[in-house]
């Protein structure tokens, strides 16, 4: 498994939207600090098949270290947890970087209904 920096990602963008590339690290940049901000104010990110971005409380404690079985006390903090959208785990299943797209040939592109299959009780 390979790293993708910010840096990769712009080239990408800027390469696939033939945008010059200090304008797509602009536009990067300004999102990520977006999202930063929405969440330093206690909003809840939702971008619909992407997935959704929450803060979550957690409570103070008191752990262990494992080396010394000292008793140390943990501070509570704000964690942040992302919930994968139904696009992203589909794409994650199956290995498709977008599934259920067909080419139409003139450059659109058609959604395919998925077709479900039950789950087996107590798959989950």
């Amino acid at each position: 498994m390979s790293t993708t920096t910010k840096k990769d990602l712009i080239d990408r963008i800027a390469a696939e939207t033939n945008q010059k590339r200090v304008v797509v690290k602009k536009t990067v940049q300004c999102f990520l600090n977006k999202v930063i901000d929405e969440l330093r104010r206690g909003n809840r990110l939702e971008f619909r098949d992407f997935g959704v971005f929450e803060i979550r409380h957690r409570a103070k404690r008191i752990a262990q270290n494992p080396k010394t079985l000292e008793r140390v006390p943990v501070p509570a903090k704000k964690t942040v947890k992302f919930k994968v959208g139904r696009l992203m785990r589909i794409a994650l299943e199956d290995g498709a970087a977008v599934k259920g797209e067909k080419d139409r040939g003139n450059g659109a592109k058609v959604r395919e209904k998925r077709k479900r299959t039950p789950e087996p009780v107590g798959a989950r």
